[in-house]
C-alpha cells in the first residue's frame, strides 16, 4: 500500500503547479504586451472572459488536488467508519474517482475553450476597425506569420495569444491525463476489491 499511496500522492500533487501556471497565463491574457488599457476598454478576445485558466484549471483544480490529497491520507470517509471503533482500513475511498472525474471536467473545459480561442485568433485593431481577422480561417493563421501584421493593436497580440493559449492547452491537457489516470487507479482499486466497501462489525 505504501508505494501505491506515494504514487497517488504524487499524481494529486502534480495538479498543483499547473493550476498556478494556468491562473498566471489567464491573467496575462488580460494585459497584451503588458498594457492594461485593452482590458478596461473591453478590447480583448471574448474567450478570456470565460475564466478557463483562473477558475477551472486554476482554483477548481487546486480544490480537486486538495481533496484528492486529503482522501489519500485517510482510508475512509466518516460515513464508512464503524461507530465508536474509528475508521476501518478496509473502507473504500469512494469519493476519489468522483473527485478525479470532476477534475477531468474542469480541466477539459479549459482545454476546449483555449482551443477554440486559439482557432479563432485574437480580437485586434485592423485597417477596417476592431475585429477577428482570422475568424474565417480557423487555425491556418498559426502557421502563416505573414498574416499577423493585420493586427495593428495591441502590439504583438497574435504572438501573445498564441503563446498563452498554447500554455493553457498544454497544461489543461496534462491535468486531464492525470485526473483520468487517477480515476482509473481508484476505480481499479474499488472494482478489484482492494478495499472493502462494506465494513463488517468486529467480532467480540
Amino acid at each position: 500500500m505504501g508505494s501505491r499511496q506515494r504514487c497517488g500522492d504524487w499524481l494529486s500533487f502534480s495538479l498543483v503547479p499547473p493550476a498556478f501556471c494556468c491562473m498566471a497565463a489567464n491573467i496575462l491574457l488580460y494585459f497584451p504586451n503588458g498594457d492594461s488599457t485593452y482590458a478596461s476598454g473591453n478590447s480583448l478576445t471574448n474567450y478570456v472572459w470565460f475564466f478557463e485558466g483562473i477558475c477551472f484549471s486554476g482554483v477548481m483544480m487546486l480544490i480537486v488536488a486538495a481533496l484528492l490529497l486529503t482522501v489519500e491520507q485517510y482510508t475512509c470517509f466518516a460515513c464508512c467508519c464503524y461507530p465508536r471503533k474509528g475508521c476501518s482500513p478496509r473502507c473504500s475511498r469512494l469519493g476519489s474517482p468522483i473527485i478525479a472525474l470532476l477534475g477531468v471536467t474542469f480541466s477539459g473545459y479549459c482545454l476546449i475553450i483555449s482551443s477554440l480561442a486559439l482557432s479563432q485568433g485574437p480580437f485586434c485593431s485592423t485597417v477596417t476597425g476592431w475585429t477577428y481577422p482570422f475568424k474565417d480561417t480557423p487555425g491556418s493563421y498559426l502557421t502563416n506569420s505573414s498574416l499577423w501584421s493585420q493586427c495593428l493593436q495591441p502590439y504583438y497580440v497574435v504572438e501573445w495569444n498564441i503563446i498563452l493559449f498554447s500554455i493553457l492547452i498544454a497544461l489543461s491537457a496534462f491535468q486531464v491525463i492525470v485526473c483520468l489516470i487517477k480515476a482509473f487507479i481508484e476505480l481499479k482499486i474499488l472494482l478489484c476489491g482492494t478495499h472493502s466497501v462494506v465494513v463488517q462489525p468486529e467480532s467480540i
